[in-house]
């Protein structure tokens, strides 16, 4: 972290802006690698400026009069640099200059900042992150009302402190929409997002440094949820005459088949089913978190859910393949089709993917080079946890033999001879 800035006070002149054969002088201010200018109101001949000194030439009572007055400027801007250091308020060249105008420069606060923030990223986040952005927001909010009994605070006042104490009053509080608090991982990601509103503010120069400088977030690593075999199946077989449900059961079906996001399913076309070099239907598309482009080969379930909905109305006036929910929707109806199959796992949309990528593909012998590209993996290193997934449940299936058989092998030597 930088301790001291580099300041510097030039004076010019600007031969652009001339007038009536004069230049008229400005004092230019350095701070860093940053340069903003003043205009003096004061106007000198070109032969009596010498640039390289950066004053005037010439021993008359005017020339000696304004050298004294560029002097003043000189030091007058140095007592503003060093009061803004003293103050330990943020040091920048527009500081400067604002301090020796007079203007009182106005200082950024944590809740303008995300304001800013959220209002900037409406065109670059999608709705569903800028939502979680708000939900940060609000969680700040309550922190500062709570604990520091105030609705904001400056940047320059956040610290390691502040961090702290928001990740333990997070620990415990309940918001009024929850049951209990949030977990360690939902608390870092929070704490990740407030992260990047002050690398922004740090990057516009509203922060001269960073808090989270020894601030160290860490996530637990959790196992990746997905249906197992005979679960799956499960769910297959059920068929529900409530419609939401059973248009809820074939898109999570589909997606544990294909391998494809909710966004990803959700903006399928017929354009996007196309045929392969097999002769056989490929979905063809782009993942929308990363524009990667997928090919993935159609399997006979998948293309049976297609084939079912092709003529559905909702299907034909969205000009698409499958009729689509809102993810939260559908999280919510899944959560019924959970329970009403007897299912105990948190059901959401995403374990699909998960499904996808362990039961029907890797413990079916489908090589993970194969697997992560058809699930659009930046590195296969990303499927590699999928695998270790596998293997996991592999050692615990054949512990359990294995107690099973050390278990079959030692009841003879129990019974007794008669």
């Amino acid at each position: 972290m930088r301790t001291k800035n580099t300041f510097g006070v030039q004076f010019i002149t600007r031969s652009n802006k001339a007038r009536n054969g004069l230049l008229p002088l400005y004092a230019r201010i350095s701070v860093d690698s940053r340069r903003i200018e003043i205009s003096l109101k004061q106007f000198i001949h070109p032969d009596n400026w010498n640039s390289e000194k950066g004053q005037a030439r010439g021993k008359t009572d005017e020339i000696r009069n304004l050298n004294t007055f560029l002097e003043q400027v000189r030091s007058r801007l140095t007592e503003c640099y060093q009061e803004l250091v003293l103050k330990k308020k943020q040091v920048t060249a527009d500081a400067v200059k604002n301090l020796f105008c007079g203007l009182e420069e106005k200082e950024h606060s944590l809740m303008s900042v995300f304001e800013y923030h959220n209002t900037e990223m409406k065109t670059t986040l999608e709705w569903g992150t800028q939502k979680n952005y708000f939900t940060t927001r609000r969680y700040l909010e309550e922190f500062l009302k709570a604990k520091l009994k105030t609705s904001d605070i400056y940047l320059s006042q956040l610290s390691y402190k502040f961090l702290t104490d928001y990740v333990q009053f997070m620990k415990t509080y309940v918001p009024k929409d929850q049951k209990l608090p949030c977990g360690h991982n939902t608390i870092m990601k929070h704490i990740e997002r407030l992260r990047k509103v002050v690398n922004m503010s740090i990057k516009n120069e509203w922060l001269d440094r960073d808090p989270f400088q020894k601030f160290k977030s860490s996530f637990i690593k959790n196992n990746r949820q997905f249906l197992t075999s005979e679960e799956l199946e499960t769910i297959e077989q059920k068929e529900f005459k409530i419609e939401r449900l059973q248009f809820a059961k074939d898109l999570f079906i589909f997606s544990c088949y294909t391998g494809l996001a909710y966004i990803d399913v959700f903006e399928l076309t017929p354009q996007n089913i196309t045929l392969g070099i097999d002769g056989a239907y490929w979905i063809s598309t782009k993942r929308h978190k990363t524009d990667i482009s997928v090919l993935i080969p159609i399997l006979p379930v998948p293309l049976g859910i297609i084939e079912k909905y092709k003529t559905n109305p909702r299907v034909l006036a969205a000009g698409k393949i499958l009729p689509v929910y809102s993810n939260q929707k559908l999280n919510a109806y899944l959560k019924e089709i959970a329970d009403l199959c007897g299912i105990t796992k948190p059901l959401t949309f995403h374990i699909a993917r998960h499904t996808f990528a362990t039961t029907v593909t890797l413990t079916n012998g489908v090589p993970i080079e194969s697997v992560s590209s058809m699930l659009g993996h930046t590195s296969i290193r990303t499927t590699q946890i999928y695998a270790k997934v596998i293997q996991r449940k592999v050692s615990e299936d054949m512990k359990a033999l294995r107690d099973k058989l050390n278990g079959q092998l030692v009841k003879p030597k129990l019974i007794k001879q008669c």
